[in-house]
């Protein structure tokens, strides 16, 4: 761990372009906060959980019902008093955003901060919860014998530049008040579980923003100087970094800054659902989305969710990220009544799949955050908490899916069973995903977990497994990238195939290292 340079002052003043991304912003000496008092510090960690809950509740109806469109004016969006008891008592699995944080919290707090990344990889892969894309991917790996970081490595899960850990990090940020840095190690341990790259960087993000809406009360800045913590190189910083210069040339318009984002990253190369079409839950344009409604929002709550909400897409999970950050920065007694009435009915329930309720991590998360304090060369005395204030660096630079470009995408006939055990496919690239998955054909309560063989030109044999029980399914059949660019042939064999289910092909993805070129420019070429 690096030392870091304890800053004894209570507020400190520092020019904004010391910290930013150079995006053309023109915020100006920003006061930063580094002491506090108790009461001061739970309410900015209540602020921070009870947010999250707002945002994902107010977002959940329209999570993925509008995909690469805005959601209009017109179209309303309820909410009452009774929104989150609602949603806890018929609708539980809609808080994955925060009982996949309360499996990280829980393993903190019963084997200490120092808690190893295959503790907490074991305690997601083996939780009674649902999972869906890298966090799903990450489950089957772990359960495979594939240990963090390789579980969230992008050869060995698709979808590791998608959401999942972005909306997973808020505890990191939450228990680093000020201290960037730390934020960072703890998401280096957590999210190299799911996420690799682009889809790390997005924690490492959200983290950050967390961390920073402890010391700032200027969105400008919480979202500028955060950035710092994501190396320059990466497309998530440049994607932010752009985000960020739209709104300075289009302060009044937000729907601008949206449609200049989508024309430029909405498109997805990595997950599996998204390649070609409109369906992204690529990292980096959900956090546009946060950030968006968090720069236009201007510190209003109602703005910043409605904003964040209307962008589409992962419209749960944006809005929960913005009211979480913003909730932090203001306050829980300073987010309004209108939204905070409704988390009062439910912050003494356990989310689904826990034994913790709000109130109780409210407790656990103020705990760790003075316990990070301490360890990070800040000082409690009696009821005052002072902060060492850390410079930020960024994390390493890591880079998924390189010299891949998706060619095309075709539909795969055929089926896996007892009497059609062997699949044969050729395409022409250097890389390809077969999606689909199994599916048991008769109805007698038993799981299978057939095994599969998978060789690619002959060579390159992978033996894997198809869980038929939901929660240790494979995402995908089988994938492999960075071959050699030309003609290949895959086979699968079913191994040992036996009755009672089938494996059902489903798009055969097919990368190139040419990046494609439009038609009507190589008609023009023509």
């Amino acid at each position: 761990m690096k030392t870091l340079t304890v800053l004894p002052v209570i507020l400190l003043i520092i020019a904004c372009s010391a910290q930013k991304s150079g995006n053309g912003g023109t915020t100006k000496n920003i006061v930063i906060k580094t002491k506090f008092t108790k009461a001061e510090f739970q309410d900015k960690i209540k602020g921070g959980w009870a947010g999250q809950v707002i945002g994902c509740t107010f977002g959940g109806p329209t999570e993925f019902n509008f995909k690469g469109t805005l959601i209009n004016d017109y179209q309303p969006i309820s909410w009452d008093e009774n929104s989150c008891l609602r949603d806890y008592q018929y609708n539980p699995g809609l808080y994955d955003d925060v009982y996949m944080d309360l499996t990280f919290v829980d393993v903190l707090e019963k084997e200490g901060l120092d808690a190893p990344a295959d503790s907490l990889a074991q305690a997601f892969a083996n939780a009674g919860y649902s999972l869906w894309h890298a966090n799903q991917a990450a489950r089957y790996n772990i359960q495979n014998g594939i240990r963090p970081p390789q579980s969230g490595y992008w050869k060995n899960n698709p979808h590791s530049d998608d959401i999942d850990f972005q909306i997973e990090a808020d505890f990191a940020g939450l228990m680093s008040p000020g201290m960037v840095n730390t934020a960072s190690a703890i998401c280096d341990k957590t999210g190299h579980i799911m996420n690799y790259g682009d889809g790390w960087y997005g924690g490492v993000y959200m983290a950050a923003m967390y961390s920073l809406a402890f010391v700032s009360d200027s969105v400008e800045y919480v979202v500028e100087a955060a950035l710092n913590a994501v190396p320059r190189e990466s497309e998530f910083y440049r994607c932010i970094s752009d985000v960020i210069r739209w709104y300075y040339k289009y302060p009044d318009d937000w729907k601008q800054t949206w449609f200049e984002t989508e024309k430029k990253w909405s498109a997805d190369i990595g997950c599996p659902d998204g390649v070609f079409k409109d369906f992204d839950i690529d990292a980096k344009i959900n956090a546009a989305h946060v950030v968006i409604g968090l720069l236009y929002g201007h510190g209003d709550y109602a703005k910043t969710l409605e904003i964040a909400t209307r962008c589409g897409q992962d419209s749960d999970c944006n809005p929960a990220s913005a009211g979480g950050i913003l909730g932090t920065i203001l306050g829980y007694s300073k987010i309004p009544q209108f939204w905070k009435k409704a988390v009062y009915p439910v912050e003494d329930m356990d989310f689904k799949y826990t034994t913790m309720s709000l109130n109780d991590v409210y407790r656990i998360g103020m705990k760790h955050a003075l316990e990070e304090v301490e360890r990070n060369n800040g000082k409690i005395s009696g009821d005052s908490i002072m902060i060492a204030f850390q410079q930020i660096h960024p994390v390493a630079l890591e880079m998924g899916f390189e010299g891949l470009y998706p060619v095309s995408r075709k539909n795969v006939s055929g089926v896996l069973n007892i009497k059609n055990p062997l699949l044969k496919i050729q395409f022409t690239g250097n890389g390809f995903v077969l999606t689909g998955g199994i599916e048991k054909t008769v109805n007698n309560g038993k799981n299978f977990s057939p095994e599969l063989k998978m060789e690619i030109d002959g060579l390159n044999t992978e033996t894997f497994r198809m869980p038929t029980e939901f929660r240790k399914r494979r995402q995908e059949i089988a994938w492999k990238y960075q071959l050699p660019e030309g003609k290949h042939t895959v086979t699968i064999q079913l191994l040992h195939p036996g009755p009672g289910y089938r494996i059902n092909p489903g798009d055969l993805i097919v990368y190139s290292s040419k990046k494609p070129q439009s038609i009507w420019k190589t008609d023009m070429q023509d």
